[in-house]
Parts: structure tokens; sequence; C-alpha cells
């Protein structure tokens, strides 16, 4: 297994320059970079502070410019909201940009105030991205290619701007049946947010794949998985409290998106208490949050529960520090990965193996 960076890129203070977020995001990606993780994610949301970033395309291709050797992926393109032969074109693009460092992540989306925005019906979103992968492995796996389907009509067409080599290794985001018995039959990755539980939420997450995985005719614990969880090294209780709070507030805001019960203030989401939200003191004994022997021995704990193949982390949220942020990325690779390897053994032995490209693994 290895480690990665996600970005939201949101902001939690009224007023803040999007040039700023923006800015300092690209900044971790190279300290990211430089110290070692293996994937750069950028999240995809609209018109909202919850997050600025409308492309994460756009956001790998700028920082392909700016890193040597890290794997740049959207986490995830929201499929549904997206014109497909354009965004195909963009994929092929921005591989080629990045010398075939893209990484693939996919999502139907979940929050009803982006979709009715673009003037999309979000009970179709499921089978709108399953469409839209079937002409993503069309497109790249033949000169030409054409669809009918069912929301989709494509004549036959070229996509000329085409990845690298294969087709860039596919995750797909969710924590549904449906998506992970996808994610089985066609080789794809899924991944999942660990929200404010501890291991032993990750080992239920697990165990739900697993099954889906067996309903496909899988070996129990084959499935690779990716996971998103908060991280954050600290010097003393109020601040890990600090950061939690932070923390709290993006899960608070997603919550109420997803259940469209987002209260707007002009520019700004208020907050809104989660569903079942367990106390702060609670949520930060639970996340990654605390010194380097405390981070490393939860991080320990976790990999146990679920063997993942990744492990991406937010490393700034809401308004924590952006310096703290790259401190945390350095402390990480430099203390806490060796203590954990020193508990499990390396890295690399742990987890289950990544799928090859999709045009190896898919039915």
């Amino acid at each position: 297994m290895d480690f990665g960076y996600f970005g939201l890129m949101g902001y939690r203070e009224r007023g803040t320059p999007p040039r700023k977020v923006f800015e300092e995001h690209v900044e971790q990606v190279r300290q990211a970079d430089a110290v070692g993780l293996a994937i750069a994610w950028f999240a995809e949301h609209h018109f909202s502070n919850y997050c600025i970033c409308p492309s994460p395309l756009l956001m790998a291709a700028h920082c392909a410019a700016v890193t040597e050797r890290i794997k740049l992926a959207p986490a995830v393109i929201v499929a549904p909201l997206y014109e497909p032969a354009r965004v195909l074109a963009e994929i092929g693009m921005v591989d080629c940009l990045a010398g075939g460092r893209l990484v693939l992540g996919m999502g139907s989306g979940y929050q009803p105030y982006e979709f009715e925005r673009f003037g999309v019906d979000i009970a179709k979103a499921r089978s709108l991205l399953e469409e839209f992968l079937d002409m993503l492995h069309a497109a790249f796996t033949s000169e030409t290619f054409s669809h009918h389907g069912e929301h989709y009509t494509i004549p036959s067409t070229h996509i000329s701007a085409r990845p690298v080599g294969d087709i860039p290794p596919i995750w797909l985001a969710g924590d549904g049946e449906a998506g992970h018995r996808l994610c089985a039959r066609r080789g794809y990755v899924p991944m999942f947010t660990g929200r404010w539980g501890g291991a032993e939420y990750l080992r239920e997450m697990r165990a739900r794949i697993d099954r889906a995985y067996e309903l496909e005719g899988f070996t129990p614990g084959s499935a690779p998985i990716g996971i998103q969880r908060f991280m954050c090294v600290t010097a003393s209780r109020a601040e890990s409290l600090e950061y939690v709070d932070n923390a709290r507030h993006q899960m608070r805001l997603a919550s109420a998106l997803r259940r469209r019960a987002e209260v707007m203030d002009g520019a700004m989401m208020n907050e809104v208490p989660m569903v079942n939200e367990i106390p702060m003191e609670q949520m930060a004994d639970n996340l990654l949050v605390g010194d380097c022997e405390t981070i490393a021995e939860r991080l320990c704990g976790e990999i146990r529960a679920a063997q993942p193949s990744h492990m991406m982390f937010h490393f700034q949220v809401g308004a924590s520090s952006h310096r703290q942020a790259l401190v945390t990325m350095e402390r990480l690779m430099t203390d806490i990965e060796p203590m954990v390897e020193r508990e499990l053994g390396p890295l690399s032995a742990v987890g289950v193996p990544l799928p090859g490209p999709m045009s190896e693994a898919a039915d």
C-alpha cells in the first residue's frame, strides 16, 4: 500500500481569496511530490465554499507542470455533470500533459444542490455514470467508437487526445453495494471516506466491500481499496481539537449537502450538525491527529482493520493551517511511516495489489 494527498480546496472564513486557496494547495501538492507521496487527489464541487475547485482535471494539468513523479487524480470527476465527448478528450489531454501520471477517480455525485444548477436529475446519476464508463472504455480501446445508450448518443467518433498508454487506472467513489460490485466486475478500485470513524468503522467498510466482491465471484479480501482520512500532527490536545473542529466543519457541510439540508448565507454555507453526530472529543480520539507516535499507532490499527491499498489524507481542512499541513506531510514520511513499517513490515507488502489497466481488467 501507499499514501497520498487529498485536496478539497474549501474555506471557512468569509472573504478568503480563491487565489490564495489554489496557491496554497498547489504548494501542498509540490510538497507531497517532494516527500514521496504516491498520488495527489483533487476534489470537484460547485457553488459553495465547501469546495471551490470546479475542475479537478484542470488542477491536475496545472500540477503536472510543477511536479515530477507524483500521480495526479481527480477525486472525483462527477460524470453526470459533463458532456461526455468533451471530458473524454480532456482526460486524454491531461494524461499526455502529465506524462502518463493521471489516475481517474470517477463518481456519480451526491449533492442535489449542484445537480439542480446543472439541470441534471440526480435520480439518474448512477446510470449516467455507468454509461459514461462504457464510453470511456470504448473511446480509448478503439480508434473510433460510437454509442447509442439510454442517456447519450455519439456517432462514430475518434477521440484525438488520447492517454499516453493504456486507460489510466480507474477508482470509483462511494459506499454502496452497486458501486462495489461494479468495481469487482471491471477491475476498478473502490474508494470511500472514513468520516469521523476509527478502525472499527473501516473494518465494517472492508467487510461490506468483501461481501460485494463475493457476490461477483471473488475471494473475500481480494478487493483493493482506497480510504480517505484526516491527518494532522499536533503538539497539544488543544491544537488537535482545533484541527478536529475544522474537520467537523467540513463533514457538516458535506452532510448537509448530501441531505439537501444546506443553509446558504450568500456565498457561505452555515454549519448544521450532522445526524448522529458524536462529540468532538470522541472524533479527536478516532481521527489521525496528535503526535507522531499517536498517529502511527492509530494508523497501524486502521491498516490492520481495512488492509487498504492506498490511504489519502486531508492535511488541510476548513481554516486549519496551511503551514501545519506541509509539516504533517513531511512528518508522515520521515517519522510516522517508519514507525508503521517497524510495526507492520514494509508497506509494499501490505494490502491488496492494485489491478492493472482497465483494458486488462474489464469484463
